[in-house]
């Protein structure tokens, strides 16, 4: 992986981390739906606007109707469970689960894609669930497993991420990302609409601005440029190593938490980061690629 891809990468994770905040302010004027509804549909429109500049084909044939069902799959479903389950619990909690999506995700890129996963990367994910387990407090007496149901629904959403990620691959390598990131998301803005559309258009008239701008925020900073990004570095880089930058959002995701919201914070947070931290840098310390003009 180049290092800037990395350090983009790295910055969108945190932009990610803060959207579990991100949905506990807009709850109190839309629903789950509603939130994927407007989210998703403002970065869709966004893409459609700039549709003529787009660099690349679009995809075609066999690999349409999988970008539409993929979209379906993570823009509908995904991130209604995601948020629901976010709903549910607390955004703390919400950041600490995050720290499976890089599992499920790098287990189906060893399995379907056929990526190796060497001892760095192993070490890396070890260290980065150690770092969650302390960020998480479990030696604590006052520990409470969160919400089994809660859970079971945030957790569900990684599936569907990790979908659109093993799934989608094969067609950004014959068609472009961002095309490809276009057509599933106006194909999920479809059946959105479909589902919430009348009750959701309602509610997105009495928003107050501070939730327009969230909104936006997430559509065009988190949907469309980071999923757009996304794509163009697991198109170049294994999936496996782009998925290891996850775990970023459980250290950010907490703090933001706690700086926004208010809920609690713990040393064992502090420990927890620091273990991530570790685990980040073995597992992507021999992934990142110098070009050969910069090194000389």
């Amino acid at each position: 992986m180049k290092p800037t891809n990395l350090i983009i990468l790295l910055a969108l994770n945190v932009v990610w981390s803060a959207t579990l905040s991100i949905y506990k302010v807009l709850e109190p004027h839309l629903d789950p739906g509603g939130i994927v509804t407007l989210r998703f549909g403002l970065a869709g429109l966004g893409l459609l606007v700039l549709w003529p500049w787009l660099p690349g084909s679009a995809p075609r044939g066999r690999d349409l109707l999988k970008t539409c069902v993929l979209g379906l799959v993570i823009f509908v479903l995904g991130h209604r469970l995601q948020v629901l389950g976010n709903k549910l619990s607390t955004a703390s909690n919400s950041s600490i689960l995050m720290a499976i999506e890089p599992l499920i995700t790098s287990a189906a890129a060893a399995i379907f894609l056929r990526e190796h996963i060497g001892p760095r990367r192993i070490l890396g994910f070890a260290l980065g669930m150690t770092g969650v387990a302390l960020l998480n407090g479990v030696w604590r007496d006052d520990f409470k497993w969160v919400s089994l149901s809660a859970s079971v629904i945030f957790v569900s959403s990684f599936v569907c991420e990790t979908a659109l990620s093993i799934g989608g691959k094969p067609i950004i390598m014959r068609a472009s990302p961002i095309k490809f990131l276009a057509v599933a998301l106006v194909a999920a803005t479809t059946a959105n609409l479909l589902l919430d559309g009348r009750q959701t258009l309602t509610a997105a008239v009495h928003l107050p601005a501070q939730a327009w701008w969230l909104l936006l925020v997430m559509a065009l900073i988190g949907t469309s440029f980071g999923y757009g990004f996304w794509f163009l570095v697991i198109r170049e880089s294994e999936v496996n190593v782009a998925a290891l930058t996850i775990f970023l959002q459980p250290v950010c995701g907490v703090l933001i938490a706690k700086l926004w919201l208010g809920e609690p914070l713990h040393w064992g947070q502090l420990w927890g980061s620091l273990a991530i931290g570790v685990g980040l840098l073995a597992g992507l310390s021999r992934q990142i690629k110098i070009p050969a003009e910069v090194k000389r």
